[in-house]
């Protein structure tokens, strides 16, 4: 079932990509940024009340809390430059070197999560970084 949601969401991040860039045309890109997170914080407290998971919020840890801010805080900084870079560059540069985020991710999953850094991992690794640049040069 994760792969089905996994191809969605790379489906959906494709739509994102096109419409963003559609949409940001004269438009300040940290505004089209605040829209943009307007319109997920709605879509994410209507499935909490759909589902309800409501009632999971005061089971919530401290350090989950933290991590999930910090996340939170992350996300708003990608989102911000990659809607400078939008805004300011082409779709299909741009959305190759955001995608670089899978390399920095393996490398950071290894360090601090202490998840399995296999061969294939590297060749994966060294295949999207070289096809990043390929599609980028």
């Amino acid at each position: 079932m994760w792969a089905l949601f996994a191809i969605l969401s790379a489906v959906f991040a494709a739509l994102t990509s096109i419409l963003a860039k559609i949409g940001i045309e004269g438009v300040n890109s940290n505004l089209a940024t605040a829209i943009r997170t307007v319109v997920v914080v709605g879509m994410s407290w209507l499935m909490v009340f759909i589902t309800h998971a409501q009632s999971g919020i005061g089971e919530i840890s401290r350090r989950s809390w933290i991590f999930l801010i910090l996340s939170g805080l992350a996300t708003g900084a990608s989102w911000l430059c990659y809607y400078r870079a939008l805004q300011v560059g082409e779709a299909s540069k741009v959305v190759p070197i955001d995608k670089l985020s899978v390399v920095i991710t393996l490398i950071l999953a290894f360090v601090f999560l202490h998840e399995e850094f296999s061969v294939k991992s590297v060749i994966g690794c060294v295949l999207i970084a070289a096809g990043t640049l390929v599609m980028v040069l």
